[in-house]
């Protein structure tokens, strides 16, 4: 009777160990295979370019101005160029900026003669070349221009006045970028939806979440040679969208 009992006992739990295994093999299976579909619909995205662009008048203006002379006594040439720099100081002030707006630089006086690198000295005129430096920094870019046209009015006083960066003589700056870039931020992403709806319904699916975004760098640039006074603010952000059927 007990042999029989055992036995019965041993049948009873063989059968719930295999019940039990396979339903975890059921339910293994099925999870195996729901994250097999979830990878490959996470699989399924497009990704576009959304850009952003604004044309901005520049908001700040760097001058930096030099003072050319030559001479042969270093006396006069002192005399000279502080009599040039009181000149164009004055000549800036008398076109309403500010002393804060002009900033007095360095004063470099160079000597042929002691210029072992010089080929030509011996054929110089002059001994000594003075350089002197001025920098006008301004937000008012319409007062910055007017004194740039009227400059020429300083050589009829003998007076060589020049920028210091000549490729580009005056630097039209633009600092309102912050102000910018959540508005263009939204634009960029709102240009790459368009794009990425575009492209689902021409493949016959729709646009899901937002996959991966990837923000480019702003830049700014003048809107041409002509007029770096003008620039153009860019930003083109990258965006990965889910594809559903």
């Amino acid at each position: 009777m007990d042999h029989y009992t055992n036995e019965a006992v041993m049948n009873k739990t063989y059968w719930i160990i295999t019940i039990v295994l396979s339903i975890a093999i059921i339910i293994a299976g099925y999870f195996i295979g729901n994250m097999h579909k979830t990878g490959k619909m996470y699989d399924r995205y497009v990704q576009v370019k959304g850009l952003s662009e604004r044309e901005v008048n520049a908001d700040l203006a760097v001058w930096p101005i030099q003072i050319t002379l030559t001479g042969n006594d270093l006396g006069s040439l002192k005399k000279a160029l502080e009599s040039q720099n009181e000149q164009v100081y004055r000549f800036f002030i008398d076109h309403e900026f500010t002393d804060n707006e002009i900033t007095r630089g360095t004063t470099n006086i160079q000597d042929a003669r002691a210029n072992i690198y010089n080929s030509n000295q011996g054929n110089s005129e002059y001994r000594y070349l003075a350089i002197s430096e001025l920098t006008v920094r301004t937000s008012d870019i319409k007062k910055l221009q007017k004194a740039l046209t009227e400059s020429l009015d300083l050589m009829s006083q003998g007076i060589l006045l020049g920028s210091k960066n000549s490729w580009k003589p005056i630097e039209y700056i633009y600092t309102g970028l912050n102000d910018l870039k959540p508005s263009m931020i939204e634009e960029a992403t709102t240009n790459a939806r368009e794009v990425a709806e575009k492209f689902a319904r021409d493949s016959g699916s729709t646009v899901g979440k937002i996959r991966v975004a990837r923000q480019g760098l702003f830049t700014i640039t003048d809107r041409d040679q002509n007029t770096p006074e003008i620039k153009i603010v860019r930003v083109v952000s990258t965006i990965d969208y889910q594809l559903k059927n």
